[in-house]
């Protein structure tokens, strides 16, 4: 039986800009897995549920193309988009880099203003998870990152990983509670090196969990044994290992900058 939107309000009895309203709520769907990847998006019977006519859906579909979470084919119509193992690697891969790099910028930044944003994100994904709420936690999870990506101040970067993230948000939407909970918990790592300023840390810990989340999704598809580690699941596809990061990242102190003048002095007098 194909997936429902899960949406009880009909979107025709709305008179906000109708438009956006379906292409948003077909996006939702999709990146939160209500519709899977491969389900087929029949244009009647999405106007139907949405209590809309034919065209805003087709419309929507067609943005959804562009963004790369709709593929469209001559002979199945349109469909949720799937990847291949190669393509989630490469993803994976180009993901990572820019996390990484993203958070190192953030690191450097350290806007008090995004840090109380993203703060306040961390901790609804907390309570949310908790309180055992999982729906509450893709939305959440965009918006970390999201917060994140605005924190590195740097528009270029920011763009790439929006577009990034909406085309691979179902390869980072873990479902079983353990992996929500520890996703969470790198999230926390994360702010607490930016919040510290420690760049080092702050992209390490940003590349390894695209890293991980990406290996997770690896892992359920074609690792039968879950207990898997992730250096094996990274072994298995190619991507570089998390742990030899970290040991690197721990080997290396995190620059700092020149110590404060009254530490000078005193090893001065010292």
């Amino acid at each position: 039986m194909a997936g429902r939107l899960g949406n009880p309000k009909r979107l025709g009895d709305d008179y906000l800009s109708l438009h956006g309203r379906v292409i948003e709520e077909l996006r939702q769907a999709i990146l939160s897995g209500r519709l899977k990847p491969g389900e087929r998006l029949v244009e009647g019977r999405l106007a139907d549920e949405l209590g809309v006519s034919r065209n805003p859906v087709r419309e929507a579909i067609r943005v959804l193309e562009s963004e790369g979470l709709v593929e469209v084919t001559a002979r199945r119509g349109a469909s949720v988009v799937t990847m291949t193992d190669e393509e989630a690697r490469e993803t994976i891969e180009v993901r990572a880099l820019l996390e990484g790099q993203n958070a190192r910028l953030a690191a450097r930044r350290r806007e008090e203003s995004i840090i109380k944003r993203i703060a306040a994100v961390l901790k609804q994904g907390n309570e949310a998870v908790a309180a055992r709420r999982y729906n509450l936690l893709s939305d959440l999870n965009q918006q970390f990152h999201h917060e994140l990506a605005e924190a590195g101040r740097n528009r270029v970067l920011a763009d790439l990983l929006k577009r990034l993230r909406e085309r691979t948000a179902m390869l980072f939407s873990p479902t079983d509670p353990v992996r929500q909970a520890r996703t969470w918990d790198e999230h926390a790592a994360i702010l607490r090196a930016i919040i510290a300023g420690d760049e080092r840390a702050a992209a390490t810990l940003a590349t390894e969990h695209v890293m991980r989340a990406g290996a997770d999704f690896l892992s359920s598809l074609h690792v039968p044994d879950e207990e898997a580690s992730l250096e094996q699941v990274s072994a298995k596809y190619g991507l570089p290992s998390p742990s030899s990061r970290s040991g690197q990242a721990a080997q290396k102190p995190a620059r700092r900058g020149p110590a404060p003048a009254a530490t000078r002095r005193r090893k001065a007098e010292g």
